[in-house]
């Protein structure tokens, strides 16, 4: 008798500044990161990604950065956050404010 793979469940989620998608899978023991994402992208949940993202973008657990997320095994409960490109870089948004800032 083979034993069944325990499975974990975990969410995914992703976030516009209007909205965001949370989705709760389960997974077998032993997912990574990147491929709950990757599960979690066959869903019509994020249209507004484009179809490469699971393989590009960073991604986090609970707002920690994930610097290896291929190799991240997950936990039970782990929600898997990913990340969207930052529109500045927040230097550059810095020295800008403080040009305008009045003196």
């Amino acid at each position: 008798m083979v034993a069944e793979a325990s499975m974990l469940h975990i969410e995914v989620a992703f976030a516009l500044p209007e909205r965001q998608w949370i989705i709760g899978l389960e997974v077998p023991a032993g997912t990574s990161a990147r491929q709950a994402v990757d599960l979690a992208m066959r869903e019509p949940c994020f249209p507004e990604l484009p179809p490469d993202t699971s393989l590009e973008t960073d991604l986090g657990i609970f707002g920690k950065h994930l610097s290896d997320p291929d190799h991240q095994v997950l936990s039970e409960g782990d929600r898997i956050e990913i990340y969207r490109p930052l529109q500045i870089d927040p230097k550059t948004a810095r020295a800008e404010r403080a040009v305008r800032k009045p003196g």
